[in-house]
């Protein structure tokens, strides 16, 4: 069947202009048009997904069939072959031998960490003090990856280096992977703001990995963990690097919008409450808490609906039926969780923040491929139920202490994701 263009297509630049100025409000409502739309981003033709059977086929399904796409090709002279860009049998045997770091035993030493790193945070706060709220889970996110990755001093440097660099890496990298190729030739700011970002993060993570060799001792943390498994330092630096981004993104757009959500609804916010201080008893909380902190969980499950990352990218590797789409081999094609997680025919008021939307049989019924914010098949994040942790942890330690009040409404800078800007939360004691 043919497939439908998408409205507000320009000559030479296709629909990077709507992209790029109306960004979700654009891509949200393409299902209007079909459950495949072809999008054109500069002269490349694309495939944007709108419908979640669809979506689970090319994720899941049929997803041997692709490999990591356009956008994704933009970032691999930058970011290498981590996790995030890699793919076929070195995707594989890198997921493999990463996934050690993901285990049981070891989320409990990473649970220790959130904890301490969230207490630590809030330590800091004065009654009445109005907070950047973004800015402190973007510390909080940094400090708990960046402790996970180098447990002792050696990599400190780096950390303050990540701290100071990969939010550019990431926004600046959206931008690029929007554009035309040309574009990140031209000698503007921000692609001298991306270039310096990741000459300044390749030279102290090789410094640290160059320290770790000197000794060689395994120092329990996920760099150790790399090396040991025989990686060479580039091989090492990319995973590295993929953690760092992966970690730290999502985690720190999810704690900032939970908190601003649960301090703008006054009942969500007294049942977090309730359940913080029924499950904690005012002690700190544990990776064993974790489970029973239901509601909590309800809130993080719906925060990850309303703010999920905007798209991602896949290419074909053959020819693929997808639905009455048939897609040559090379046709890239476009799936958004945020379009899925904003479409009222599986989410009732997608706009309204309602936790309380997460029964078990209202998730258990979603279509797959409806929810997605950690991607699926052999691409999901194998780091969701580490950021899925932390998150639960930093809100309950959060609650147990401290309510937080907007001061204004919300504003929103999107880039690869709905990023909340200038988000300023009044610290109230609870006690």
């Amino acid at each position: 069947m043919p497939v439908p263009v998408a409205p507000r297509r320009w000559p030479l630049l296709g629909h990077t202009p709507a992209m790029l100025t109306q960004r979700a409000k654009f891509t949200d409502a393409l299902h209007e048009h079909g459950d495949v739309v072809r999008l054109d981003l500069g002269p490349l033709h694309a495939y944007f997904v709108t419908d979640p059977a669809l979506t689970h086929e090319v994720l899941v399904a049929q997803g041997s069939k692709f490999r990591k796409g356009a956008m994704f090709d933009k970032f691999q002279p930058y970011l290498g072959t981590g996790l995030l860009l890699s793919n076929g049998e070195f995707h594989l045997r890198q997921r493999r031998l990463m996934q050690p770091a993901f285990h049981r035993e070891r989320m409990e030493t990473y649970a220790s960490t959130m904890a301490r790193a969230a207490a630590s945070l809030v330590a800091r706060w004065q009654p009445g003090e109005v907070r950047v709220i973004e800015n402190d889970m973007q510390e909080l996110a940094v400090t708990i990856v960046g402790e996970a990755l180098f447990s002792t001093e050696i990599g400190e440097p780096a950390v303050e280096e990540v701290r100071r660099s990969i939010f550019t890496v990431i926004q600046q990298g959206m931008i690029r992977a929007l554009s035309p190729s040309f574009v990140e030739k031209l000698p503007i700011p921000g692609n001298r703001e991306f270039d310096a970002a990741i000459a300044r993060m390749k030279a102290v993570v090789l410094q640290v990995i160059e320290s770790w060799r000197a000794d060689g001792v395994d120092r329990g943390d996920m760099l150790s963990m790399l090396l040991l498994a025989g990686m060479t330092d580039q091989q090492t630096y990319d995973e590295v690097l993929t953690l760092l981004t992966a970690g730290i993104e999502t985690t720190a757009i999810a704690l900032a919008w939970a908190l601003y959500e649960v301090g703008r609804n006054p009942e969500i916010e007294r049942r977090l409450h309730a359940e913080v201080d029924s499950v904690l008893g005012g002690r700190p909380v544990t990776f064993a808490d974790v489970a029973s902190l239901t509601y909590t969980e309800q809130i993080v499950q719906e925060t990850l609906r309303m703010y999920p990352i905007w798209f991602v990218m896949r290419r074909a590797l053959v020819d693929v039926q997808l639905g009455d789409v048939h897609l040559p081999a090379g046709a890239e094609v476009i799936v958004s969780p945020h379009a899925l997680h904003h479409d009222q025919r599986y989410f009732t008021e997608p706009w309204r923040f309602s936790p309380d939307r997460w029964t078990p049989s209202f998730a258990s019924g979603l279509p797959r491929g409806a929810f997605i914010p950690f991607g699926g098949g052999n691409r999901q994040c194998l780091g969701n139920t580490f950021a899925h942790t932390e998150i639960v942890i930093t809100l309950a330690t959060i609650a147990a202490n401290w309510r937080l009040t907007p001061t204004r409404p919300a504003r929103v800078k999107f880039t690869s994701a709905p990023y909340p800007n200038g988000l300023l939360m009044k610290a109230v004691p609870r006690n």
